[in-house]
């Protein structure tokens, strides 16, 4: 049985030093394999919007948040939920209030 988990990490964002969140979603096949079909969905900062997609080292340490399996309710495929919020992180408008 396929199972879905939700990957989080946090780290300082280089431009304003806010709290910048990345997500990745993985399939394992069962409890004891590899996960496979991993899928990067983007990281954004949550103070000013800058995307950026890796840790700096001198910024400070990145905080790994522990898998968390992630279930679809019915028969929908999260593949298209993953990338319609991939498509959201890379728009060209970034909306501040």
């Amino acid at each position: 049985m396929k199972t879905q988990y939700l990957h989080l990490s946090a780290y300082s964002c280089d431009k304003c030093r806010g709290p910048v969140v990345s997500a990745s979603i993985a399939v394992r096949e069962n409890e004891i394999s590899k996960e496979t079909d991993v899928r990067e969905l983007g990281a954004l900062c949550l103070s000013c919007g800058h995307r950026q997609s890796k840790a700096t080292e001198s910024v400070g340490a990145t905080r790994d948040f522990p898998p968390v399996q992630w279930d679809t309710t019915g028969p929908a495929d999260m593949g298209h939920m993953a990338h319609a919020y991939f498509e959201a992180l890379n728009r060209t408008e970034v909306h501040k209030p």
